[in-house]
């Protein structure tokens, strides 16, 4: 399946869906999709108790006025955004009109759009089942255009023996740029033996909690509903799409039941994974309307934000 038939008008329609559907909620500096306070010390103002960190004092500015001051932080600017989008086999999969790689773009390009609002250079790591492409961060709607093109026309990974893993590909996202800003991983998460115990870290755990160490994360989980549940069929032959390789299976009732319990407890361990690692969690899926669930995304993570900031954490001043 064609992710994108007509490319230019797909990508110029979705451009405008996106800033459209998210541009109230999104507006802003970078406190968009991760809110953080920035980095760069702007105006003093007067603390106001419960509500302000006591390390933002303004200790010049309060000794001089005898009144308690803190500083406001100012977000930074022209950074640069980074995303990893994996195009491995497992994403040509889909069931619902829109398969799993074409909302894979989708996500990179809301993303990129929203990056490109505020001047911020945007730049991908493309995850194929030969290698890990590197596309320069520019920065500009036409360098992202390209850079949509480029994902689209991408061909199909299928089985490659020796293809590199997801871990791989976020070692190399952590090698682009050292300097803090945003890091966006797209994909299905799915490793070639799937981990179905919680506590066990996956193979891609380590190289994410050391992309955290030093760049704000944002993981986007796709997913397609076939993938987690199988109605009763009959007899069916089941491709893995990593490894090629195939197998006969009858499916009742009682294995259809069995095969839901395991996706729903491999999706558990992504999810109980990243959060151990650090990184932040949004989950689209092919059945859904994913622009709306990227604005959920944004408002709790805004909220949380704004309470963060107004009740600190006990003994944050200390």
């Amino acid at each position: 399946m064609t992710p994108f038939p007509a490319a230019e008008q797909v990508l110029r329609r979705l451009e405008l869906t996106v800033t459209r559907r998210l541009s109230g909620l999104l507006h802003g500096a970078h406190q968009g999709l991760l809110p953080g306070p920035g980095s760069e010390y702007g105006d003093s103002r007067l603390y106001v108790p419960g509500e302000d960190d006591v390390r933002r004092m303004d200790w010049p500015v309060t000794a001089r006025t005898g009144t308690p001051h803190v500083r406001d932080l100012v977000a930074d600017r022209e950074l640069e955004t980074w995303v990893l989008a994996d195009l491995s086999a497992s994403m040509d999969f889909g069931t619902e009109g829109l398969d799993k790689r074409a909302l894979a773009v989708a996500a990179v390009a809301a993303v990129g759009f929203l990056a490109g609002r505020t001047g911020d250079r945007f730049g991908a790591c493309v995850l194929t089942g030969a290698h890990v492409h590197r596309m320069q961060a520019r920065s500009g709607r036409q360098a992202l255009y390209g850079l949509l093109h480029s994902l689209m026309d991408a061909p199909r990974a299928g089985a490659v023996p020796g293809a590199p893993a997801l871990g791989e590909a976020v070692e190399v996202l952590g090698t682009v740029r050292r300097n803090r800003g945003l890091r966006v991983v797209v994909s299905d998460f799915i490793d070639p033996e799937p981990v179905l115990d919680p506590e066990a870290p996956r193979p891609w755990e380590r190289a994410v909690r050391r992309l955290t160490a030093r760049h704000d994360v944002l993981a986007i989980e796709v997913v397609d509903p076939r993938e987690l549940d199988l109605p009763p069929g009959g007899l069916v032959v089941l491709t893995d799409p990593e490894t090629g390789r195939t197998r006969e299976v009858r499916l009742t009732r009682r294995l259809s039941e069995k095969y839901a319990e395991a996706a729903a407890l491999q999706r558990r361990c992504t999810a109980t994974a990243l959060r151990r690692a650090g990184a932040a969690h949004l989950v689209l899926r092919t059945d859904r309307d994913w622009v709306a669930d990227v604005a959920q995304f944004v408002l709790r993570r805004r909220r949380t934000a704004r309470s963060a900031h107004r009740f600190p954490r006990s003994g944050a001043g200390r």
